[in-house]
């Protein structure tokens, strides 16, 4: 059975969003720091699918597709990576000059039919349907990819109803733009 590893861009007071879901804080670094992807490449070598939510679909989407592979390097993966998307209201979902695959019956099911058709699979982004995974116990992984910024307020990269779990440190990793990746085991809850 395959592994969820939910990945987000968290500011280092805990937030992934602004109150007003504004992520303008992800560009707070340094821009003569610049970040090195190595660590962030090498984990996507272990990565076999993509999973997203509607919205960051849509984001991800308009942007990706016609990334530039040298000036992101993560775009490489993530163009050749199976793509999928958990939503109800979606008919289809374009991608470039193709299609991401629309999982209709909701979180748990698609993340249960993930873990079945892949080894690892990555949720980025995506708070409301991290959150449902987090609350059913289907996240093996947590990976937080913190910004040098204090917010202050906004939107936690957990569900309010999640209560306590326990969580086991993988790796850390710091980038010369001050941010910081931290990996996690995810137990049960608690």
């Amino acid at each position: 059975m395959g592994t969820i590893t939910v990945e987000q861009i968290v500011s280092a007071d805990g937030f992934a969003s602004g109150p007003d879901g504004d992520l303008s804080f992800f560009d707070a670094v340094d821009p003569d720091a610049g970040a090195d992807d190595a660590g962030q490449l090498a984990w996507m070598e272990t990565v076999d699918a993509i999973l997203l939510g509607r919205t960051t679909y849509e984001m991800f989407a308009a942007f990706w597709p016609m990334a530039d592979f040298e000036a992101n390097a993560v775009a490489d993966p993530i163009a050749r990576l199976p793509k999928h998307v958990v939503s109800s209201t979606l008919d289809r979902a374009p991608w470039g000059d193709g299609e991401v695959e629309v999982l209709r019956d909701g979180a748990v099911a698609a993340a249960r039919a993930m873990r079945e058709r892949y080894g690892s699979t990555v949720v980025w982004g995506s708070l409301d349907l991290a959150d449902a995974l987090l609350d059913a116990g289907l996240v093996d992984e947590l990976r937080l990819r913190v910004v040098p910024v204090l917010l202050g307020t906004g939107r936690s990269f957990t569900p309010a109803t999640l209560g306590m779990r326990r969580l086991t440190l993988r790796s850390v990793e710091q980038l010369p733009s001050g941010h910081v990746t931290l990996a996690y085991g995810v137990g049960a809850a608690g």
